[in-house]
């Protein structure tokens, strides 16, 4: 059964003033509440944002945390096809469809922005910049797949897991945090189901990278050593 996201509650209203600074691609939550129904909403770890099949009613900007989408293949198993952070707007792959092409649920505890998708069009009529926003959002996904897609067809494991962590970095990196330590919070298995491996040949790529004096793990903490060395696994010569 769905479990329905909380309205956010009195506790946080003290970050009012933060997060009244959020934007999407520039524009303040302050200017698209003027035209869109701007709703707050915090999710627990585990809690669903929002379901495969479910009626598509809404987009989702995230203010805070880290949530995980993932589709159910035929047999049964989960397949996590993305991680979303702080600024990522949600939901946009199901745009044209009338329910959600996948299932979206929190890592941890997070904050999103819920925005009525029929209001959105209607904003768009005078706003044009939202236009251009929503535009800019669903090419940044199809790139991001087709990126990914060439990365799990042509690189070995250990590459997959590197080029994997240099995204996070450069995630973590735009949005001010530091590019060489963060905390990774999606498990191991998330991380492998993303990459299409096992989590026991995450965790092998992980120490093999250490090895190498590219990293240092200890359990999610994650601290790179040296970013070119890193970067150059990518440019070494994949055995089949």
């Amino acid at each position: 059964m769905n479990a329905a996201p909380a309205v956010l509650s009195n506790e946080f209203t003290k970050h009012a003033a933060s997060i009244a600074a959020a934007t999407l691609g520039g524009i303040s939550i302050d200017e698209l509440r003027k035209h869109v129904p701007v709703v707050q909403r915090k999710l627990s770890a585990g809690q669903y944002l929002y379901r495969a099949g479910q009626a598509f009613q809404a987009l989702y900007l995230v203010y805070s945390g880290f949530l995980k989408t993932c589709q159910t293949t035929e047999d049964g198993r989960e397949q996590v096809t993305g991680f979303r952070m702080r600024g990522d707007l949600m939901g946009v792959e199901s745009i044209g469809m009338p329910t959600h092409a996948s299932d979206a649920v929190a890592l941890d505890t997070s904050v999103v922005w819920e925005l009525s998708y029929p209001a959105i069009l209607n904003a768009c009529l005078h706003m044009p910049e939202l236009q251009a926003q929503l535009t800019k959002a669903l090419a940044a996904e199809i790139r991001s797949d087709r990126s990914w897609m060439l990365a799990l067809a042509t690189l070995s494991a250990e590459q997959r897991v590197a080029s994997f962590l240099l995204d996070v970095a450069a995630r973590h990196e735009a949005l001010g945090f530091s590019a060489r330590h963060f905390v990774l919070r999606m498990s191991r298995a998330d991380i492998g189901s993303f990459l299409a491996l096992k989590h026991e040949t995450v965790t092998r790529a992980l120490t093999r990278l250490g090895v190498q004096g590219c990293i240092a793990v200890q359990w999610r903490e994650v601290r790179i050593l040296d970013m070119d060395a890193l970067r150059d696994t990518l440019r070494r010569e994949t055995v089949q």
